[in-house]
């Protein structure tokens, strides 16, 4: 398919850092996926599609449990950084390049599809579930992990979006949970959890290096951080720890099925 201005910019972006997003890593602490395996019901060889797979962790995460997993992401840097970890580890991994909103897969292949992490990148975020919602088997489960601010605090996910936005321009949008949850409904997924867990976000700068922000942009971001409203302090606990500026994000945590008997979901 051909790429959208978002998709494009996540392509390029993603292309130039992926040496960034490999070992050590903030990524590569898998905390948060041990703790939603209990809310994922897979056979003990599950086929998982882990979508904007990055440098891999989630998906070289699955592998390592013993699943059958595809990495698919729009920028091949990335599957290549993902494919020589994989190699280092002696894992077993199937890569495919193509954006989010278009699996180029049949409809019911997945056991399980994850996303962790990327969500807030894709243009359009309801073709992205749409399209997990056909590959998934009856059944089957979707792994969402990302950024989000709760719903009902439209100043502050203001003040976070326009963060993101400078630090990262390749950044399209957070959706709230409700928005998700929304979104899965439409699709007939039934969701099966819906939390935020509070994530203290590293060393500011560290973020910068990631995302090679620019000088100017890197100065726009601590000018907001300097006018943040109230509401964006309160909610996201901005302040400095030990002469370094630190916030608390929001990451939202989602396990949503496939009913494999739709009729029997709605009587």
């Amino acid at each position: 398919m051909e790429l959208d201005d978002v998709q494009r910019a996540s392509q390029e972006q993603f292309a130039r850092q992926s040496r960034h997003y490999g070992q050590g890593h903030i990524l590569e602490k898998v905390g948060d996926i041990e703790a939603a395996l209990q809310d994922l019901d897979l056979p003990p060889r599950a086929r998982v599609l882990d979508v904007a797979t990055g440098a891999g962790h989630t998906g070289l995460f699955f592998a390592s449990l013993g699943h059958d997993v595809t990495l698919s992401d729009i920028a091949a840097p990335m599957l290549t950084t993902a494919e020589e970890t994989a190699a280092k580890r002696g894992i077993k991994v199937t890569t495919q390049t193509h954006p989010a909103e278009e699996l180029p897969y049949p409809a019911g292949q997945f056991d399980l599809v994850t996303c962790r992490v990327a969500a807030h990148h894709f243009s359009s975020p309801e073709r992205f579930i749409q399209e997990t919602a056909r590959v998934l088997r009856p059944g089957g489960a979707f792994l969402l992990i990302d950024g989000t601010v709760e719903d009902g605090h439209p100043e502050a996910e203001a003040w976070a979006h326009a963060v993101e936005k400078f630090r990262d321009p390749s950044h399209h949008r957070f959706v709230s949970p409700q928005s998700w949850a929304r979104l899965c409904a439409s699709a007939g997924l039934r969701v099966r959890r819906l939390t935020i867990t509070p994530f203290k976000q590293p060393d500011l700068y560290w973020y910068f290096q990631a995302a090679s922000t620019s000088p100017e942009n890197r100065q726009k971001v601590l000018e907001l951080i300097a006018q943040a409203p109230e509401s964006a302090r309160r909610l996201f606990r901005l302040g400095e720890e030990d002469g370094k500026i630190v916030w608390w994000w929001q990451r939202l945590t989602l396990v949503a099925v496939r009913p494999a008997n739709p009729q029997a979901e709605l009587s």
